[in-house]
């Protein structure tokens, strides 16, 4: 066991290339007991090959990587006896029950859960006799989860869990990473999807291009780089981002994936001061809204660019 308050996880400089495409950039971050730490950022940013080389898949062309105190690269067989990991991509044998497979998992390892627990705990009960290639997507992957949860693992990796699910199934799984976290787990998981960092996540690193860009909890996050909330419609020609900045309040203008974003101190004088500029334009802006700032606009300020599903 690590020492109370010790980090799970630690990396420092975490570098790994492939040709002249640097995948890590030399990040570095540590994870806390019982913490949900969630690497966020679009397909290609570093996290699928970061999570890989915790888990002793990959080897790092430099840095130091720890996980429970121990050097992955020296420790790799102790390590994942207490580590459980759900792949971005599983393939499973197809023909395969959902009970064999667990069968089959447990066996590999010295300390095994039972194989109903597991099932109960991902709620196939009812899918128990099915065989894999019969799993809907949903339910394959919480039969990926508990797959990593055959050991009792102290710590779990999870690769994109949700990618390609329907809204319920995905909310499903949220339910299930946050029974396991109350358990007393620590979770590393990587997404693309900002609902999810912010629904289950205590801290996120949000990654592009190879580097860790900004790192903290959620509000934190959105506190560093914003005290505006945002005026939002419909992009239009016959209102340019550049004039709009001009307004009242407006401390800057974005325009991502159709629509426009005015962040303003003063949200009272910002609305007033647009809805009479496109009543002297005789523009009726569409969809026309408030919010808090959220992880996107966070994303959409460091890089330049809004990260979507």
């Amino acid at each position: 066991m690590t020492q109370s308050g010790e980090p799970v996880i630690g990396v420092a400089s975490l570098c790994k290339c492939y040709g002249d495409i640097k995948a890590v950039d030399g990040i570095s971050f540590e994870v806390a007991p019982g913490e949900v730490f969630g690497m966020l950022g679009p397909n290609g940013a570093g996290k699928t090959t970061t999570i890989e080389i915790l888990e002793g898949l990959r080897e790092p062309d430099s840095g130091t990587v720890t996980v429970f105190g121990m050097d992955v690269a020296k420790h790799a067989p102790s390590i994942k006896q207490r580590i459980g990991v759900q792949l971005q991509t599983v393939s499973l044998y197809p023909r395969l029950t959902v009970t064999e497979l667990l069968d089959l998992f447990g066996s590999f390892y010295a300390h095994s859960v039972p194989t109903r627990q597991l099932i109960d705990a991902v709620d196939l009960g009812e899918r128990a006799k099915a065989r894999s290639m019969n799993l809907s997507g949903g339910q394959q992957q919480r039969l990926s989860i508990a797959l990593a949860l055959v050991n009792d693992p102290e710590l779990i990796f999870l690769d994109e869990p949700t990618t390609g699910l329907d809204p319920q199934a995905r909310r499903s799984l949220w339910e299930l990473v946050k029974g396991l976290q109350a358990k007393g787990k620590s979770i590393m998981l990587t997404t693309h999807y900002m609902e999810e960092a912010a629904e289950l996540c205590d801290r996120v690193a949000i990654m592009d291009h190879g580097r860790i860009l900004e790192m903290g909890t959620v509000p934190e996050l959105i506190g560093r780089r914003f005290k505006e909330r945002a005026v939002f419609f419909d992009a239009n020609p016959k209102l340019p981002a550049g004039q709009l900045g001009k307004l009242v309040g407006v401390t800057r203008a974005a325009v991502e994936d159709g629509q426009t974003v005015l962040y303003s101190l003063d949200i009272a004088g910002t609305i007033g001061a647009f809805l009479a500029l496109a009543d002297s334009l005789s523009v009726e802006p569409g969809n026309l809204g408030i919010r808090q700032a959220t992880l996107e606009d966070v994303f959409l300020d460091l890089t330049g660019r809004a990260l979507r599903d």
